[in-house]
C-alpha cells in the first residue's frame, strides 16, 4: 500500500489535507464509451468535458459487462463471483466489506443517492444517508401509480421500490415535477448542506440515466430533435474522428465492423422516429451533466472544490436490448412510453468497440471514466491508457484514505481485494496491472493478460491481440495455440476458484 503521506511529500502540499479529500463517485447507467463530448459525442456535456480537461480521461477502464455485478464490484472492490453478484442481487454482500464501510472507517460522513440493484439496505451497510431507486429500472417521471390529470406511466414492472432517508416506500408516487435524474441530485444537494465544513464526506450518486426508458424533458429533447436524421454512420464516423482529434485513440485506430442496418433502407417515418429516440437518449445525457454541473457549484459555495475528488464511470456499454410487452402509447420521451435505444443507436454509441452490454467484448465491458482532483492532479488533460477495472476502486481509495484494510469485519471473514491501486496514476506515476483480469456474466467470458485478451460468447472462443487489434476483429487462436491454450487455462482455475472459497 502507497502511504499518502509520502504522496504528500512528492506533491510538495504540505498545506493541503490530502489525506481526507471529499469524494463523489459518479455513476451512470448504461452510457456507451462514446456518449459525452469528451469521449467523441455530439452531445453537450460541458461540465464533464471540464472536469476531463482539467483531469485525467481513462481509454481502459473496465466494468462487468452488467448492472448488478459491476455495482457489486464498485462497491466491494472483489470480482462479483466473490460476493455471488454475477448471478443475482437477491442476496447480501457476504465476507465483503462497501466503500461506505471503509468510509465511514476513515472518519467520513458517507451518502448514497440514486440506484442500488439489491436486497440490502445502503444504510445497513455503512451509509449515513440513502434515497433512491431500490430496485432495477423505472419509469423516470413516475416510478408509482398513475396521477390525476395524467396518462398511465409506463412501467416494466409496477411497483418498484423507492426509498427516501432509508425508508422503503412501495409503490412511491412522486409529486409531478418528478424527474430521476434531478431528484437523486437533489437528494445529494440536501445532504451537502448539512455537512460539516471540519469533516469530509464520500457521496456515491448513482444515476439511471441514460437507461431506458427513453424519457426526458421536452425542452432537452428539443436540443436533438433532427440532429440525428443524417443517420448511425454519419454519426459513427464524426464521433470516431473527433475520437483521434482528441487524441483520445490513436490516428490508425481501427473503427469496428459496423452492425447497424442501412438507414436509407428505413421509410421517413422510421428515420424520424430513429432520430427521435437518439434525440431523447441524448437529452437524458445532456440533463445528467446539467445536474452535474448544480454539484460542481454547490462544491464551490461550501469552498472544498480543489479538495474534492470526482470520478465518473458507466455501469457497463450501451445496451440493445428493447424491452416489449409493456402496455405503453404516446410519444416517445414521455411519460406513457417506453421505448429502448435498440441495437442500431447501441451500436454508434459504443464506437469505435464491437458489441454491447452483457458481451465481454469491448463494447460491453469499456467505460469512460473521468478523474479530477484539483489538488492532488497537476497535468491536466491527462488521457491514460493502463488497463483499469470497478474492482480497482476500493484498493485506490485504501490507498488515499491510508486505512488498513480489514481482515474481518462484524465477525465475518473478508476477502483480500482483487483489484489494484490506480492512486499512482493521479500523480503522474506508472501503475502497473501485474495480473490478468477476468470477466463472466451469463454466456460472456473474458479474459485479458497484458495485451493479449481471450473472450467467448457461448463458449466460443476467440483470442485477440489488443494492441494491433483493440477492437477484436481478428481471432488469432490458430496462430498462437500456445497462448490461447495459456490464458483459456488460467480462466478456467479462475473460475473454478470460486466453488472452493
Amino acid at each position: 500500500m502507497i502511504s499518502i503521506f509520502f504522496l504528500i511529500g512528492c506533491l510538495d502540499l504540505k498545506e493541503t489535507k490530502l489525506s481526507h479529500p471529499n469524494v463523489i463517485l459518479i455513476l451512470a447507467d448504461d452510457l456507451g464509451w462514446s456518449d459525452l463530448g469528451c469521449y467523441g459525442s455530439e452531445v453537450s456535456t460541458p461540465n464533464l468535458d471540464m472536469l476531463a480537461s482539467e483531469g485525467i480521461r481513462f481509454t481502459q477502464m473496465y466494468n462487468t459487462s452488467k448492472c448488478f455485478p459491476s455495482r457489486a464490484s464498485l462497491l466491494t472492490g472483489l470480482y462479483s463471483q466473490r460476493t455471488g453478484y454475477h448471478k443475482s442481487y437477491a442476496k447480501p454482500m457476504n465476507n465483503a466489506i462497501t466503500l461506505g464501510e471503509l468510509f465511514k472507517m476513515a472518519g467520513y460522513t458517507t451518502m448514497w443517492s440514486g440506484k442500488h440493484h439489491s436486497t440490502e439496505l445502503p444504510t445497513t451497510r455503512g451509509f449515513d444517508y440513502y434515497s433512491g431507486l431500490f430496485d432495477g429500472a423505472s419509469n423516470h417521471f413516475n416510478p408509482g401509480k398513475q396521477r390525476d390529470g395524467e396518462g398511465q406511466p409506463a412501467q416494466k414492472k409496477p411497483n418498484r421500490t423507492w426509498v427516501i432517508d432509508g425508508k422503503l416506500i412501495q409503490p412511491y408516487t412522486p409529486p409531478k415535477d418528478f424527474y430521476t435524474t434531478d431528484k437523486f441530485t437533489d437528494y445529494a444537494l440536501q445532504w451537502m448542506e448539512k455537512q460539516e465544513s471540519s469533516k469530509p464526506f464520500f457521496l456515491y450518486l448513482s444515476y439511471t440515466a441514460p437507461h431506458d426508458p427513453l424519457m426526458a424533458w421536452p425542452k432537452d429533447i428539443a436540443k436533438y430533435e433532427g440532429k440525428y436524421k443524417d443517420g448511425y454512420e454519419a454519426i459513427r464516423t464524426a464521433r470516431f474522428e473527433k475520437q483521434k482529434a482528441q487524441g483520445l485513440i490513436e490516428p490508425d485506430y481501427p473503427l469496428s465492423i459496423s452492425t447497424f442496418q442501412n438507414w436509407d433502407s428505413l421509410s421517413e417515418i422510421e428515420k424520424e422516429q430513429e432520430d427521435l429516440k437518439m434525440a431523447v437518449y441524448s437529452a437524458m445525457i445532456d440533463r445528467m451533466d446539467q445536474n452535474i454541473g448544480r454539484l460542481l457549484s454547490k462544491l464551490d459555495d461550501m469552498g472544498v472544490a480543489n479538495n474534492t475528488l470526482i470520478l465518473f464511470l458507466s455501469d457497463n456499454g450501451a445496451s440493445k436490448e428493447v424491452v416489449k410487452n409493456v402496455k405503453s402509447t404516446g410519444e416517445i420521451g414521455s411519460l406513457t412510453r417506453w421505448s429502448s435505444l435498440g441495437p442500431d443507436w447501441a451500436n454508434v454509441s459504443n464506437t469505435p468497440l464491437r458489441f454491447f452490454k452483457n458481451y465481454s467484448s469491448e463494447g460491453g465491458i469499456k467505460t469512460p471514466m473521468i478523474v479530477n482532483w484539483p489538488n492532488a492532479i497537476k497535468q491536466k488533460n491527462k488521457i491514460c491508457k493502463t488497463p483499469l477495472h470497478l474492482i480497482d476502486l476500493m484498493s485506490t481509495f485504501v490507498d488515499i484514505l491510508d486505512v488498513e484494510y480489514p481482515k474481518k469485519y462484524n465477525n465475518q471473514k473478508i476477502y483480500p481485494l482483487d483489484g489494484i491501486s490506480f492512486l499512482p496514476s493521479l500523480i503522474d506515476q506508472e501503475v502497473k496491472r501485474g495480473k490478468p483480469l477476468f470477466w463472466q456474466y451469463k454466456d460472456g467470458k473474458a479474459i485479458r493478460d497484458d495485451d493479449w485478451k481471450l473472450v467467448a460468447y457461448k463458449n466460443n472462443w476467440k483470442l485477440y491481440n489488443l494492441k494491433i487489434d483493440p477492437v477484436e476483429q481478428n481471432d488469432v487462436s490458430k496462430l498462437n495455440l500456445k497462448k490461447f491454450n495459456e490464458l483459456k487455462s488460467l480462466y478456467e482455475a479462475w473460475d473454478k476458484g470460486f466453488e472452493m472459497q
